[in-house]
Formats: C-alpha cells, sequence, structure tokens
C-alpha cells in the first residue's frame, strides 16, 4: 500500500481557495486509505463535483459498469484486488461512451512509472504527495476535454440525423426506410416471422399545394407524420417515401394484422381537421398493405410493387381506405 500524502500547504479547507465550485460532475475517487478518501470526498464536494468513492479497484469497477457512469475518475495506482494501471487497461478495452477522463495517482516518480500508466489509459498523473489546487486545476483541465469531446458527439449525431432523416418531417429518409425493409425482413427471415409493408398516401395533397400554398402543405406534411408516428406501435418504422407518400414496416405482422394497423393509422389521419394557417382541413389517407409470412431480402422491391398497387385500388375505391394485396400474391 502506498502511503497516502497532501502537500503541506495545499490549503485543502480553505475557503478562498474553494469558493467558486465547478459545475456538478459525477467524479469516482478510488482510493483505499479512509482518510485519503475522507479528504478526497471533501475536496471534491466543496469544488461542485458528486464524489463517489471506491474502497479498492473491485469496487470502482463494479461502480463503472452501471447506467449513470461517472464521467471522470481518480485512481490509486495501489490499491487492494486491482490496481489503477489495471483498471484503466480494463476500461480502454471496454471503449464504452461517454469516454472516462482518468487521473493516476501515484508516489512513484521513475518516467518508465509513467509511460507505463499513460500507455495503460490514463489522461492525466500527479505524484503523491500532491497540491489540491493542482488536483483541482487539473479536473478543470479534464472537464473541458470532456465538454468538448460531447460537443463532438453531438455534432456528429446531427450529422448522423441529418444522413438518415428527413428534413421537413423528422422521419427516416427513403435511403434510410428502404434499408430499414432490408434489416427487417433478414431478421424475419432468420427467425421465420411475418413483415408488412404500408403504402401511405395523402389524398388529392396537390390540391394543398395548388389552393393554399407550398408552406400550407409543409404544415400538412408535418402534422400528418406526427399523427403517423403516434399511431404506430413503437417498435414499428415510418419513412417519407417520397412527396407526400410514407412507408411503415411492421413487423411481426401479416394479413388482417397488418390491415388492422393500416386501419388504426388512416383513422388517426381522418379523425380530426388539420390547423392550416387559419383554416381546418380535412386531410385523409390510402393506404396498401402488403406482406410475407415467410420472408427473404429479396422480396423487399416485391413487396412496395404490391403495396403500390394495392395503393392504387384504394385510389380508385374512392380514397380514405385500406387495401390490401391480392391473396394469391402473399407467400
Amino acid at each position: 500500500m502506498e502511503t497516502t500524502t497532501i502537500e503541506a500547504g495545499s490549503e485543502l479547507l480553505s475557503t478562498q481557495a474553494l469558493s467558486s465550485p465547478d459545475r456538478r460532475m459525477k467524479v469516482l475517487a478510488a482510493e483505499d486509505n479512509p482518510v485519503f478518501q475522507s479528504m478526497l470526498r471533501t475536496m471534491l464536494t466543496k469544488w461542485g463535483y458528486d464524489a463517489v468513492i471506491s474502497r479498492d479497484g473491485n469496487e470502482a469497477w463494479d461502480l463503472l459498469q452501471g447506467d449513470e457512469t461517472p464521467r471522470m475518475a481518480i485512481l490509486d495506482w495501489m490499491m487492494p484486488g486491482m490496481d489503477g494501471v489495471e483498471l484503466c487497461r480494463r476500461i480502454r478495452a471496454a471503449a464504452r461512451e461517454p469516454y472516462i477522463y482518468i487521473i493516476l495517482l501515484t508516489a512513484r516518480t521513475d518516467a518508465q512509472d509513467l509511460v507505463e500508466g499513460m500507455e495503460a489509459g490514463a489522461d492525466d498523473y500527479l505524484t503523491k504527495p500532491f497540491n489540491a489546487h493542482e488536483l483541482r486545476v487539473r479536473l478543470r483541465a479534464g472537464r473541458r476535454i470532456l465538454d468538448l469531446q460531447e460537443e463532438l458527439l453531438l455534432a456528429r449525431e446531427a450529422l448522423r440525423l441529418q444522413a438518415t432523416h428527413d428534413s421537413l418531417t423528422g422521419l427516416l429518409n427513403r435511403a434510410s426506410i428502404l434499408e430499414t425493409l432490408q434489416n427487417e425482413l433478414s431478421r424475419a427471415g432468420r427467425d421465420q416471422e411475418p413483415v408488412a409493408l404500408l403504402l401511405v398516401d395523402l389524398d388529392r395533397f396537390k390540391l394543398v399545394n395548388d389552393t393554399r400554398g407550398h408552406l400550407a402543405g409543409d404544415s400538412v406534411l408535418r402534422e400528418a407524420s406526427q399523427r403517423m408516428k403516434s399511431a404506430v406501435r413503437r417498435y414499428d418504422s415510418l419513412g417519407r417515401y417520397g412527396g407526400e407518400e410514407f412507408l411503415v414496416v411492421l413487423p411481426g405482422c401479416s394479413g388482417p394484422a397488418a390491415s388492422q394497423q393500416a386501419e388504426r393509422l388512416r383513422e388517426a389521419m381522418a379523425r380530426h381537421l388539420f390547423v392550416v394557417g387559419k383554416e381546418m382541413v380535412p386531410v385523409t389517407c390510402s393506404i396498401g398493405v402488403s406482406w410475407r409470412n415467410a420472408p427473404t431480402v429479396r422480396d423487399a422491391d416485391q413487396l412496395i410493387r404490391e403495396a403500390d398497387l394495392a395503393l392504387y385500388r384504394a385510389k380508385d375505391r374512392g380514397r380514405n381506405c385500406v387495401e390490401p394485396i391480392l391473396p394469391d400474391s402473399t407467400m
């Protein structure tokens, strides 16, 4: 066990040193010495952090497996169970997101020890005895790095959403909903489960654009998308196929069950008038339904063609209705 001390003059309990708390963040401090545990808890709390204290490496590892994982960790090199270097290696091998910023504490001063600690995955390194101000500054530096990483992750997610979702409705775009259909067909083929597809078309949508303008048309598309999202099941997938047409992928559905889901969606659209500017406008939809009881990935194009034919029959029937594929089309 390493001797644990804090440099004299560190002003651990100085009111002046602790007067401006950092933004609250959960910080794990892994240390087996009870005195130093208390000191770290006091410092971290005074600085505005949420201190999580562990007594050994194994307990620290368990704490890092939870849903609300600390974003920063102060690890003592020498601990019972699992030392700080091995804990660093495990954290980095797990490669979990969000990233955990690690500060390694040790009384070792040899350059090779520093290299070993950093190569194990530590982000920073403090030699005991250390100054409390120095620890606080290093925590702040770590916080800045984590904040920058979070901004990068948000930017990455924004780019992903931009690439996979329709900018007007927020639904999956054409490429993404077709990819989802392929994936569901592949999964259903392995599990021998049915898959259904709905092709939804807003009735006489061109008339809305022609008589009320494209901004009104955009408003109708957004509202229609929200109503469809509220009508489908949590595990269904909904995407904008193009213009005023939408695709809905229904895992585990075939025949009457798929038609019932389509009817729920149709009713959600027709039940209430749409608010367009200062007017109340009726908007309905027609839906073509296709499915496979034993699907393969190659069925995707055929399912879309069959749903399209069923949609044309719904239009011919007078719109605002659901039409399934013909019985001899299913497999």
